[in-house]
């Protein structure tokens, strides 16, 4: 794809700032900028590379000044990361879309299949289980019985969806997720050795959500697990049994969710984060990476850090005191030795 700046300006709702005629070609970092290359600003660490890009032209926000001369064409937006995500989507270049069924896969006589879609090679889709329209399935996926996938649906290589689960429309799905596999749940008899609760429920995701590879989502002991309309899962994440995700929830890598705990709508939850078991976390909460949730949080539209996680500011001002331990002590006991002289 090749377009002028003039015109991308036009697709991204912006305005040309310098030679309107420059062709680009292909997106790539504003420190690796080549002629023909278009790039973002959005960080002020970045600026520098501005000044001595080879890029061709650059997104930049509406109110950006410079400090230096530049070379490259600006194209101003009043919000530099939705104007990139339209950038990519006009430069993606997305896998055949021709449907077919390899003769590889496994397909049960029971299993119901729309006139388009496409199961790769070494797939399995088991009795009764159900695809919808231009659904695409990668390599190794195994789909169990009973399991209902809905429309325009991409379940990448490796993927494993048990028994009962239910996938809504235009979710994607990357390699080595298990959606369905047994919560952790186990019970000690009188010998004190552990006996499995057998976990009978399912797992439901709904329409628009994204679920990074290698992401594991337990089915619920009874009833169901719920990731709602529109989260995005991040790679290697543990959902429990029974947890529910609200309505466009955004979780990073390595996050982890204990069982029967409820997350709100629009919260940003950090890398790395642990939620303990059978709590309630608020609708717009943000809890920063690292931190650890080991109470319910009722106030919508708060900020946490820490383990255990505390209200965000006074985190950062208890960290201010923190590190100054080391000396206090030294002063205290300097103190302590000038008293008993």
């Amino acid at each position: 794809m090749k377009v002028s700046a003039k015109s991308l300006a036009i697709i991204l709702n912006g305005t040309c700032e310098g030679n309107p005629d420059v062709e680009v070609w292909k997106p790539c970092k504003i420190e690796e900028g080549e002629i023909g290359g278009i790039s973002f600003l959005a960080n002020s660490k970045y600026e520098s590379y501005l000044y001595n890009t080879q890029c061709s032209a650059i997104i930049v926000s509406e109110d950006f000044v410079p400090s230096q001369p530049y070379s490259p064409t600006l194209i101003r937006v009043k919000d530099v990361y939705g104007a990139v995500a339209t950038l990519l989507s006009q430069f993606n270049v997305s896998p055949s879309t021709d449907h077919h069924i390899s003769s590889l896969a496994f397909i049960d006589k029971n299993a119901v299949l729309p006139t388009q879609c496409t199961i790769e090679a070494f797939s399995c889709v088991s009795k009764s289980a159900s695809i919808g329209e231009n659904t695409r399935i990668y390599p190794h996926v195994f789909v169990g019985e009973n399991v209902k996938v809905g429309r325009n649906v991409i379940i990448h290589a490796g993927v494993k969806i048990y028994h009962d689960c239910i996938i809504g429309d235009n979710v994607i799905i990357h390699s080595n997720v298990v959606i369905g596999s047994d919560g952790f749940g186990f019970t000690k008899n009188e010998q004190g050795e552990y006996i499995k609760i057998n976990q009978i429920g399912n797992v439901i995701i709904e329409d628009n959500v994204e679920i990074g590879a290698n992401t594991v989502i337990d089915r619920a002991t009874m009833g169901s697990t719920f990731i709602r309309k529109g989260v995005k899962l991040d790679n290697l994440i543990q959902i429990a049994h029974n947890v529910e995700i609200n309505e466009n929830t955004v979780i990073a890598a390595q996050a982890g969710v204990a069982g029967s705990s409820k997350i709100g709508k629009d919260c940003l939850i950090g890398g790395q984060v642990g939620i303990v078991g059978h709590i309630q976390i608020a609708d717009g909460t943000m809890i920063q990476a690292q931190s650890g949730v080991n109470a319910s949080i009722k106030e919508t539209k708060t900020k946490w850090y820490g383990s255990p996680a505390l209200d965000y500011t006074a985190f950062l001002r208890s960290f201010s005191v923190f590190k100054k331990l080391p000396e206090l002590l030294k002063r205290l006991e300097k103190l302590e030795a000038d008293t008993r002289k």
